[in-house]
């Protein structure tokens, strides 16, 4: 092994890791002789899902331990998902320390056993940075790492994989087996059956072959009746057929014609939603499809010639059709059922670093790994989210040099858990150790790019997008080439030097003919391009430890475990969102991202304010007062009344593609109303921006998922009694001009005697009659003093705001943990400490007067609930029904909201809209404020609308997800 030299091009990050005798690794997060555990605080909660059809508990635990600052959701996922040993018994997980642990000290021994460290100290270091961006949901391995590493079983780490199959029976049958095998594991598989001869060719007794589409069948019922990992997700597949194949237009057709049988089935009576007892009965619905075309037929395309289909056992040309009016029918095909999807194989290989051992030939499921057959790949995501800073004034930036730290540290363990893993064949075992794919990505770009007020079609969008991505794959280039200093290049490397090195320096001159766009994304250009400079200069010294860095996955399962608002390259789904709370409940809240992107945008506090509340009411931007219509597309979401164009979905890909060692898992949804000539223009025109591979969804366009409900009315026809109800009534406002309610002459009130760190103080509260807090009056020391003068004049500012609409919990969450003197210890006996008179009296307020999901949310609790959560884990009181007048409590003092709050959880008492009853999820609760109803099958766990993530769905409740990330 040699030492790593460093050129004047190295930047600080890499003279670190130089070492010949191993990794010097340099601390980003965490703090000497502290480990990160004790840095953040940690609490109990429980764990309680249920399935929302029937009201069934489909998981409960409860007493895990989790970091303050995590979600319900991403406690509830990875507890649920993540957590092994059997529930209720000793060996179950209850901790996130002890999943963390299990995963990180397996990694940092692995790296030790194979002299990855220049001595236990940086051991150390890897050790705690790693823990420290797991337990902070900086970054998140994929799924099979979660499930399987430091465990008893297989130590399965890839998520990936792509298999091969011949033109034999023996090798029909090892397909079928080890698919099988890696579906068991918790992954997804690929594979190409171009090489299995077509149904127009003879056998050698002289019969006719079966042809791959036969073959399929098998392995579709196979996969049928197998659970990912054994867990609750189906298995995910990908079957690709070479456009030249004989057979192509049988395997076009293969769904067409099923997604008619669903059709005559339906509605003959049988269940044929996904899930449904008769869909089982339906064939090749367990895989994605995908045709290769290659720029050979892409041209005969454009140029309306002739296309050559070639026997595969001699490869002559057996059938000449004509190329467009194939083409029109894998449209037709995509715009009826949403299958095939299309891989462009001159493009996916002219970026293949192995060329000399062999073709890309196929895919994995969700389509963004791709890599030479029985390999396999292991994924990780960032959460991008985390490296902007923004101080809140609308100055953001993004932190180029943290995030090439995590980059590499983030690789480091990529590449050393492969020399730990388990493998469920032979072959894929072999050529991934000797290839050693990775694949690093990254996740809630879409949010990214909301709170730094770009609109996600856009040229700034996708600047930011493009130099983020080119810095994220030629710093996972940079770290691989030091790696390989150390503990040498892939097997494969020396035999693929050329090529390989050739790839590289396709990206980096993209990256330097790349367009720079503004104040943001051009520090990041600059940081990748002296990332690819040590890419090419310390390649050609040391070559490459891996053979791929990276790959844009659909990160479902594990971008709501990071807590993420949008997963892999995906936009937000829509600017409300569903929000679970601690202790039980749920509520609507309008996305944190729209409030950075208006300070961003230049926008003051109470125009923020009036644009937020009008987003909770509506739903949407149009016409939200103050905003500026040409901000509107910022706002643009994947669905709503303004939803981003499938074209603009493209574009995007093409921005990112040049610096994705793979490809990029992605759906392109389109209306229903779209035409076949516009699956066509998609189809053609990703090939012409140099797209590797890409699929569409037309909403409607199958059968066995929710039908699309959006209200219409046709002329001539009756109204359905679904189409009368009343919608919300969007008006245009010219000028915001909020209208004061003053309370009557004789109010409801509540006086308070208070101490705070030795000052005493009274608060009065009065209240509306019929609901709600009015005005505050507060009495501080002797009158005339200063600080009784400002107690005086902040109550009236607070009574003003409250008469003219603001919500209490807006000033709650303003004012509590507002930090200056007399501090310290009350007598209330709710409020023990208070770290300030503004902090403790909103304190106060927020008990007496908001409902308790909505102060729970705030953190909020009195003693009372306090002593119950530590008896039962839950702050909520459970009410029967029989045990409290609820309507008479809401005629009684201003607490009875709360009581009738907690006694009847679905209440409308809070003063932040609801969620619609029957929501539980964002995109049930989009698909009610929009009036239509998204095609995503029901999660076969918990049974609420999944949502789309890559290629592939995911589910916002219980994190199950029909792909394999």
């Amino acid at each position: 092994m040699t030492e790593t030299a460093s050129g004047p091009a190295r930047s600080s990050r890499a003279k670190s890791a130089k070492a010949g005798k191993g990794l010097r690794v340099e601390r980003i997060h965490t703090t000497p002789g502290v480990h990160p555990y004790d840095e953040v605080t940690w609490e109990r909660r429980d764990v309680v899902m249920t399935n929302w059809r029937d009201g069934s508990v489909n998981f409960e635990q409860r007493g895990v331990e989790f970091p303050d600052f995590w979600s319900v959701n991403s406690v509830n996922i990875v507890t649920s998902k993540y957590f092994r040993g059997a529930v209720g018994t000793p060996q179950r997980e209850t901790s996130l320390k002890q999943l963390i642990d299990r995963i990180v000290k397996t990694y940092r021994k692995a790296g030790e056993d194979h002299k990855y460290f220049a001595s236990p100290a940086d051991a150390e270091i890897f050790e705690h940075e790693l823990a420290y961006a797991l337990l902070h949901q900086i970054f998140s391995f994929n799924s099979p790492v979660w499930f399987n590493v430091g465990t008893a079983q297989p130590q399965q780490v890839s998520a990936c994989f792509i298999l091969s199959v011949d033109d034999s029976m023996e090798s029909i049958l090892d397909w079928y087996k080890e698919e099988g095998m890696i579906f068991k594991g918790g992954s997804g598989a690929g594979l190409n059956l171009s090489r299995i001869r077509s149904s127009k060719e003879l056998l050698s007794s002289g019969g006719n072959a079966s042809g791959p589409v036969s073959f399929m069948r098998g392995a579709d019922a196979s996969a049928g009746t197998i659970k990912s990992g054994g867990a609750t997700r189906r298995a995910a597949k990908m079957v690709v057929l070479d456009v030249d194949h004989p057979d192509i237009e049988d395997f076009i057709e293969t769904k067409v014609k099923e997604e008619e049988k669903i059709r005559v089935l339906r509605d003959a009576g049988f269940d044929m939603d996904l899930g449904g007892d008769d869909i089982t009965s339906v064939q090749y619905q367990n895989a994605n499809n995908s045709v290769r075309v290659n720029d050979e037929f892409m041209k005969a395309v454009e140029n309306g010639g002739k296309f050559g289909l070639r026997a595969r056992m001699t490869g002559e040309v057996i059938e000449e059709v004509d190329a467009k009016q194939l083409f029109r029918k894998i449209a037709e095909a995509a715009w009826a059922c949403a299958d095939p999807g299309i891989q462009y194989d001159d493009t996916i290989n002219n970026w293949h670093t192995c060329p000399e051992s062999g073709r890309i030939t196929a895919s994995n499921p969700c389509s963004e790994y791709m890599h030479l057959d029985n390999t396999s790949c292991n994924l990780a995501s960032l959460n991008l989210m985390k490296f902007l800073q923004d101080d809140g004034k609308g100055n953001q930036s993004f932190e180029t040099e943290r995030f090439q730290k995590v980059v590499e540290l983030v690789i480091t363990a990529m590449d050393i858990s492969i020399c730990f893993a388990d493998f469920p064949t032979q072959k894929i075992g072999e050529n991934t150790r000797a290839f050693r794919q990775l694949g690093i990505g990254y996740a809630n770009l879409g949010a990214l790019l909301m709170a730094t007020g770009h609109a996600y079609d856009s040229d700034g969008g996708r600047a930011l997008a493009g130099a983020i991505t080119s810095l994220m794959t030629g710093t996972a280039y940079r770290r691989s080439a030091e790696l390989a200093a150390i503990v040498g290049p892939y097997d494969g490397y020396a035999r693929n030097a050329d090529a390989h090195k050739r790839v590289m320096k396709q990206h980096a001159d993209a990256n330097s003919a790349a367009v720079r766009m503004d104040d943001l994304d051009t520090p990041v250009w600059a940081a990748a391009t002296e990332a690819w400079q040590d890419v090419l200069s310390l390649g050609e010294r040391n070559g490459f430890r891996n053979s791929q860095a990276s790959v844009l996955a659909p990160t479902g399962t594990i971008g709501l475990a990071m807590g993420c608002d949008t997963t892999g390259v995906e936009p937000d789904l829509a600017l409300v969102k569903f929000k679970k709370l601690v202790g039980g409940g749920s509520m609507q809240i309008v996305n944190g991202t729209v409030p950075q992107a208006l300070r961003r945008l230049g926008y003051q506090e109470e125009q923020i304010e009036a644009i937020v509340a009008h987003i909770a009411e509506h739903g949407n931007v149009i016409d939200a007062p103050g905003l500026k219509h040409e901000h509107y597309e910022v706002f643009d979401c994947a669905m709503g009344e303004r939803a981003i164009s499938p074209m603009g979905h493209v574009r995007m890909m093409a921005a990112i593609q040049p610096w994705i060692s793979g490809a990029i898992s992605k759906t392109v949804n389109m209306p229903e109303t779209a035409t076949v000539e516009e699956v066509e223009e998609i189809y053609f025109e990703a090939w012409k921006m140099g797209v590797k591979a890409l699929a569409i969804y037309r909403d409607n366009c199958k059968v066995g998922q929710p039908l699309s409900a959006k209200k219409k009315d046709s002329a001539g026809e009756k109204k359905t009694e679904a189409a009368q109800e009343p919608q919300p009534k969007v008006e245009k406002v010219v000028e915001y001009r909020p209208v004061r309610k003053r309370l009557p002459k004789g109010r409801p009130g509540i006086t308070t005697s208070f101490t705070v760190g030795g000052a005493e103080g009274y608060m009065t509260a009065n209240s509306y009659p019929d609901d709600g807090l009015g005005e505050v009056f507060l009495k501080m020391s002797k009158q005339g003093s200063t600080l009784a003068g400002m107690m005086d004049a902040f109550s009236i500012a607070v009574s003003v705001g409250l008469q003219y609409g603001v919500p209490l919990e807006t000033y709650v969450s303003k004012f509590t943990n507002m930090r200056f003197e007399p501090a310290g210890m009350t007598d209330d006996p709710d409020v023990r400490m208070a770290q300030s008179i503004v902090d403790y009296i909103f304190r106060r307020l927020a008990l007496d007067f908001l409902p308790f999901e909505t102060r729970s949310a705030l953190g909020i609790h009195s003693a009372e609930e306090r002593q119950r959560h530590l008896e039962t884990g839950s702050y909520e009181q459970v009410i029967e029904d029989d045990e409290v007048d609820v309507e008479g409590l809401a005629q009684s003092a201003p607490r009875a909201q709360e009581l009738k709050a907690v006694a009847t959880p679905k209440a409308e008492t809070e003063a932040v809209k609801p969620a619609p009853k029957q929501a539980h999820t964002s995109a049930e609760l989009v698909e009610m404020q929009l009036g239509i109803q998204a095609d995503a099958p029901l999660c076969f766990s918990c049974g609420t609308k999944m949502q789309r993530a890559g290629s592939c769905y995911i589910c916002e409740g219980c994190g199950s997800t029909s792909g394999c990330s």
